[in-house]
């Protein structure tokens, strides 16, 4: 049962956060909050919406501290957004608030029916749609960030994903400290099978002002220069690029 003295947590995926990218159901748990956490960068995406609101951020790297104060909010009776962008359960911050939630459950404050986990597009799909179709057979999403992901098991993910012939999205393929992951990555990739004319994608800013997309070969993508606002599309070996689209066939007859 919920806790009638604590108030409600709202996990949300504000997707790439323009407001029309948004589901209805993230905007509105926005507007019932009493106060909105998230990393800083997201926060100024939606602070204009809700000037009246009180809001609490953290830098990068402090993400358990984000998960902690949504807890302390609700504790103190307040409803609580606290916003990821794409979608909160992937590689975001749904399975950490989770895995603290025993620990506040045993104090007797909180309880699972006070969180609730709202989905959102997360980039896979929003730049999918921007590039055409790259995703519309089987696929796999891999991080190459290595921060809390050996580079060793990243590495295994390609192999495979490229053994087992998946379409693939490629989320944080560069840093400045990861400079040359997506050119190591493709270095990978090739080793395990993968053609150098294999059809790729890539897409900047999804959603935001300045979003660019290319298609190019698995060649290219090698030596382009992305960051950490790019995700990657790598096909299958069936994919091809179509009037300047990405498309990975479904296997219909045409």
């Amino acid at each position: 049962m919920v806790n009638n003295k604590s108030g409600q947590i709202y996990i949300i995926g504000m997707g790439p956060g323009l407001k029309q990218m948004m589901t209805a159901d993230a905007f509105e748990a926005m507007e019932q909050a009493d106060v909105i956490v998230g990393y800083t960068v997201y926060i100024d995406l939606v602070r204009e919406h809700f000037p009246d609101k009180e809001f609490f951020t953290t830098p990068m790297r402090q993400e358990i501290e984000r998960c902690r104060a949504c807890y302390d909010f609700a504790i103190e009776g307040k409803n609580v957004a606290f916003i990821c962008s794409g979608d909160a359960g992937v590689y975001g911050m749904a399975a950490p608030m989770l895995e603290l939630l025993c620990e506040y459950k045993e104090k007797g404050s909180i309880s699972e029916d006070n969180i609730v986990i709202i989905p959102g597009v997360t980039a896979a799909i929003s730049g999918a749609a921007v590039l055409g179709a790259p995703l519309n057979h089987d696929f796999c999403v891999i991080s190459l960030s290595d921060l809390l992901t050996p580079w060793e098991v990243i590495e295994k993910r390609l192999q495979a994903a490229i053994a087992g012939d998946f379409a693939i999205a490629i989320y944080n393929p560069s840093s400045k400290k990861r400079h040359d992951y997506l050119q190591r990555a493709c270095d990978i990739m090739l080793a395990a099978g993968a053609d150098e004319s294999r059809a790729c994608g890539y897409v900047e800013n999804i959603g935001r002002e300045g979003t660019k997309a290319v298609t190019c070969n698995l060649k290219e993508l090698r030596e382009a220069q992305v960051n950490m606002f790019t995700t990657v599309f790598i096909g299958n070996s069936k994919s091809k690029v179509i009037a300047g689209k990405l498309v990975t066939k479904r296997g219909y007859e045409i």
